[in-house]
Protein backbone atom coordinates (compact mmCIF):
# COMPACT_ATOMS: atom_id res chain seq x y z
CA UNK A 1 0.00 0.00 0.00
CA UNK A 2 1.10 3.54 -0.80
CA UNK A 3 0.39 6.60 1.34
CA UNK A 4 0.93 9.81 -0.63
CA UNK A 5 1.19 13.24 0.90
CA UNK A 6 -0.46 15.95 -1.22
CA UNK A 7 1.19 19.37 -0.87
CA UNK A 8 4.69 19.61 -2.38
CA UNK A 9 4.57 15.88 -3.08
CA UNK A 10 1.97 15.60 -5.84
CA UNK A 11 1.83 19.30 -6.74
CA UNK A 12 3.69 22.56 -6.27
CA UNK A 13 1.88 23.82 -3.21
CA UNK A 14 4.50 26.48 -2.52
CA UNK A 15 3.35 28.16 -5.73
CA UNK A 16 -0.35 27.39 -5.62
CA UNK A 17 -1.41 27.56 -2.01
CA UNK A 18 1.17 28.14 0.71
CA UNK A 19 1.42 31.94 0.48
CA UNK A 20 -2.37 32.22 0.72
CA UNK A 21 -2.63 29.67 3.54
CA UNK A 22 0.13 31.31 5.59
CA UNK A 23 -1.40 34.74 5.09
CA UNK A 24 -4.81 33.34 6.04
CA UNK A 25 -3.41 31.87 9.26
CA UNK A 26 -1.82 35.15 10.22
CA UNK A 27 -5.04 37.02 9.38
CA UNK A 28 -7.00 34.56 11.53
CA UNK A 29 -4.72 35.06 14.54
CA UNK A 30 -4.92 38.85 14.16
CA UNK A 31 -8.71 38.82 13.94
CA UNK A 32 -9.62 36.23 16.55
CA UNK A 33 -6.78 36.63 19.07
CA UNK A 34 -6.62 40.42 18.76
CA UNK A 35 -2.84 40.74 18.43
CA UNK A 36 -0.65 42.79 16.10
CA UNK A 37 0.30 41.25 12.77
CA UNK A 38 3.99 40.74 13.57
CA UNK A 39 3.05 38.91 16.76
CA UNK A 40 0.48 36.83 14.88
CA UNK A 41 3.03 35.86 12.27
CA UNK A 42 5.51 34.81 14.95
CA UNK A 43 2.86 32.74 16.76
CA UNK A 44 2.06 30.98 13.49
CA UNK A 45 5.70 30.00 13.07
CA UNK A 46 6.23 29.03 16.71
CA UNK A 47 3.21 26.71 16.80
CA UNK A 48 4.18 25.13 13.49
CA UNK A 49 7.69 24.36 14.77
CA UNK A 50 6.51 23.16 18.18
CA UNK A 51 3.49 21.06 17.21
CA UNK A 52 3.95 20.34 13.50
CA UNK A 53 0.80 22.36 12.71
CA UNK A 54 -0.16 25.92 13.65
CA UNK A 55 -3.70 24.74 14.28
CA UNK A 56 -2.65 22.45 17.14
CA UNK A 57 -1.06 25.33 19.02
CA UNK A 58 -4.12 27.50 18.53
CA UNK A 59 -6.41 24.74 19.75
CA UNK A 60 -4.25 23.94 22.78
CA UNK A 61 -3.52 27.49 23.93
CA UNK A 62 -6.43 29.55 22.62
CA UNK A 63 -9.43 27.23 22.31
CA UNK A 64 -9.76 27.71 18.55
CA UNK A 65 -12.35 25.52 16.80
CA UNK A 66 -10.53 23.48 14.14
CA UNK A 67 -13.38 23.52 11.62
CA UNK A 68 -13.66 27.32 11.82
CA UNK A 69 -9.91 27.78 11.42
CA UNK A 70 -9.64 25.40 8.45
CA UNK A 71 -12.55 27.01 6.63
CA UNK A 72 -11.16 30.51 7.17
CA UNK A 73 -7.57 29.75 6.16
CA UNK A 74 -8.25 27.56 3.10
CA UNK A 75 -10.74 29.69 1.15
CA UNK A 76 -8.03 30.43 -1.44
CA UNK A 77 -9.92 32.08 -4.32
CA UNK A 78 -8.44 31.17 -7.69
CA UNK A 79 -6.62 28.13 -6.33
CA UNK A 80 -7.52 25.90 -9.27
CA UNK A 81 -5.86 28.23 -11.78
CA UNK A 82 -2.57 28.09 -9.84
CA UNK A 83 -2.42 24.34 -9.18
CA UNK A 84 0.28 22.59 -11.18
CA UNK A 85 1.80 19.14 -11.12
CA UNK A 86 3.90 17.24 -13.64
CA UNK A 87 2.37 14.99 -16.32
CA UNK A 88 5.25 12.50 -16.20
CA UNK A 89 4.72 12.08 -12.46
CA UNK A 90 1.03 11.51 -13.00
CA UNK A 91 1.64 8.94 -15.73
CA UNK A 92 3.93 7.04 -13.37
CA UNK A 93 1.42 7.36 -10.55
CA UNK A 94 -1.37 5.89 -12.65
CA UNK A 95 0.73 2.83 -13.54
CA UNK A 96 1.93 2.22 -9.98
CA UNK A 97 0.63 -1.14 -8.66
CA UNK A 98 -1.02 -1.46 -5.28
CA UNK A 99 -3.56 0.50 -3.28
CA UNK A 100 -2.95 4.25 -3.10
CA UNK A 101 -4.24 6.55 -0.34
CA UNK A 102 -3.85 10.31 0.06
CA UNK A 103 -2.68 11.18 3.59
CA UNK A 104 -2.65 14.94 4.10
CA UNK A 105 -2.73 17.38 7.00
CA UNK A 106 -4.83 19.65 4.80
CA UNK A 107 -8.64 19.85 5.14
CA UNK A 108 -10.74 17.59 2.94
CA UNK A 109 -12.41 20.34 0.91
CA UNK A 110 -9.03 21.80 -0.05
CA UNK A 111 -7.55 18.39 -0.91
CA UNK A 112 -10.53 17.56 -3.12
CA UNK A 113 -10.19 20.90 -4.94
CA UNK A 114 -6.51 20.24 -5.64
CA UNK A 115 -7.05 16.64 -6.78
CA UNK A 116 -9.86 17.70 -9.09
CA UNK A 117 -7.75 20.50 -10.56
CA UNK A 118 -4.91 18.04 -11.17
CA UNK A 119 -7.32 15.51 -12.67
CA UNK A 120 -6.05 12.62 -10.53
CA UNK A 121 -8.68 12.26 -7.82
CA UNK A 122 -10.09 9.05 -9.29
CA UNK A 123 -6.75 7.29 -9.14
CA UNK A 124 -6.74 6.90 -5.36
CA UNK A 125 -8.50 4.37 -3.17
CA UNK A 126 -9.10 6.84 -0.37
CA UNK A 127 -8.41 10.26 1.10
CA UNK A 128 -7.40 10.74 4.74
CA UNK A 129 -7.52 14.44 5.60
CA UNK A 130 -6.78 16.30 8.82
CA UNK A 131 -10.43 16.03 9.92
CA UNK A 132 -10.02 12.23 9.92
CA UNK A 133 -6.97 12.29 12.20
CA UNK A 134 -8.80 12.37 15.52
CA UNK A 135 -8.14 10.27 18.58
CA UNK A 136 -10.05 10.62 21.84
CA UNK A 137 -11.68 13.77 20.55
CA UNK A 138 -8.42 15.54 19.70
CA UNK A 139 -6.71 16.17 16.37
CA UNK A 140 -3.60 14.04 15.89
CA UNK A 141 -2.23 14.95 12.44
CA UNK A 142 1.12 13.86 11.04
CA UNK A 143 3.66 13.26 12.52
CA UNK A 144 1.68 11.70 15.38
CA UNK A 145 2.75 8.04 15.62
CA UNK A 146 -0.39 7.02 17.50
CA UNK A 147 -2.51 8.24 14.61
CA UNK A 148 -0.33 6.40 12.10
CA UNK A 149 -0.67 3.12 14.01
CA UNK A 150 -4.42 3.55 14.23
CA UNK A 151 -4.60 4.33 10.50
CA UNK A 152 -2.65 1.20 9.60
CA UNK A 153 -4.98 -0.86 11.77
CA UNK A 154 -8.04 0.70 10.11
CA UNK A 155 -6.58 0.00 6.67
CA UNK A 156 -5.69 -3.56 7.76
CA UNK A 157 -2.15 -3.33 6.46
CA UNK A 158 1.09 -4.27 8.18
CA UNK A 159 3.56 -1.39 8.50
CA UNK A 160 6.23 -3.18 6.46
CA UNK A 161 3.80 -3.40 3.53
CA UNK A 162 3.15 0.34 3.53
CA UNK A 163 5.24 3.11 1.92
CA UNK A 164 4.89 6.82 2.75
CA UNK A 165 5.82 9.18 -0.11
CA UNK A 166 6.26 12.60 1.44
CA UNK A 167 8.25 15.85 1.26
CA UNK A 168 8.42 16.47 5.03
CA UNK A 169 11.19 14.69 6.91
CA UNK A 170 9.52 14.89 10.32
CA UNK A 171 6.58 12.90 8.95
CA UNK A 172 8.89 10.29 7.46
CA UNK A 173 10.69 9.92 10.76
CA UNK A 174 7.38 9.14 12.44
CA UNK A 175 6.44 6.68 9.69
CA UNK A 176 9.71 4.82 10.14
CA UNK A 177 9.14 4.72 13.89
CA UNK A 178 5.99 2.65 13.33
CA UNK A 179 7.73 0.37 10.82
CA UNK A 180 6.73 1.86 7.46
CA UNK A 181 9.00 2.41 4.47
CA UNK A 182 9.71 6.00 3.49
CA UNK A 183 10.34 7.90 0.24
CA UNK A 184 11.47 11.54 0.32
CA UNK A 185 9.94 13.36 -2.67
CA UNK A 186 12.10 16.38 -3.55
CA UNK A 187 10.72 17.68 -6.87
CA UNK A 188 8.79 20.60 -5.39
CA UNK A 189 11.15 21.49 -2.54
CA UNK A 190 12.64 24.95 -2.88
CA UNK A 191 16.43 25.23 -3.29
CA UNK A 192 18.41 25.51 -0.09
CA UNK A 193 21.88 24.50 1.04
CA UNK A 194 22.96 21.69 -1.34
CA UNK A 195 23.77 19.40 1.57
CA UNK A 196 20.15 19.56 2.78
CA UNK A 197 18.74 17.67 -0.21
CA UNK A 198 21.83 15.55 -0.81
CA UNK A 199 21.75 13.93 2.60
CA UNK A 200 19.57 10.92 3.35
CA UNK A 201 18.64 10.55 7.02
CA UNK A 202 18.66 7.01 8.36
CA UNK A 203 14.86 6.95 8.51
CA UNK A 204 14.55 7.71 4.77
CA UNK A 205 14.75 4.67 2.49
CA UNK A 206 14.84 6.51 -0.85
CA UNK A 207 15.24 10.05 -2.18
CA UNK A 208 13.47 10.80 -5.47
CA UNK A 209 12.69 13.81 -7.68
CA UNK A 210 10.26 12.03 -10.00
CA UNK A 211 7.54 9.51 -9.20
CA UNK A 212 8.74 7.26 -12.01
CA UNK A 213 11.80 6.63 -9.83
CA UNK A 214 9.60 4.61 -7.48
CA UNK A 215 9.85 1.72 -9.95
CA UNK A 216 13.65 1.93 -10.09
CA UNK A 217 14.37 2.72 -6.46
CA UNK A 218 13.92 -0.80 -5.10
CA UNK A 219 10.83 -0.01 -3.07
CA UNK A 220 8.80 -2.20 -5.45
CA UNK A 221 11.00 -5.16 -4.73
CA UNK A 222 9.37 -5.86 -1.37
CA UNK A 223 5.93 -6.69 -0.11
CA UNK A 224 4.82 -3.07 -0.57
CA UNK A 225 4.51 -3.69 -4.29
CA UNK A 226 1.61 -6.03 -3.81
CA UNK A 227 -1.90 -4.85 -3.00
CA UNK A 228 -2.32 -4.90 0.78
Amino acid sequence: MWLFDLDNTLHDATHAAMPGINAGMTDYIVEFLGVERDIADELRRIYWRRYGATLLGLVRHHGVRPSHFLLYTHRLPGLEARVRGHPHDFAALRRLPGRKIILTNAPRAYAERVLEALGIGGWFDGLVSVEDMRMFGQLRPKPDTRMLRRLLAALRVRPARCVLVEDTLEHQKAARAVGMRTVWMQRWLRPGPPARLARRPAYVDWRIRHLRELRRSGVLGGAAAAPA
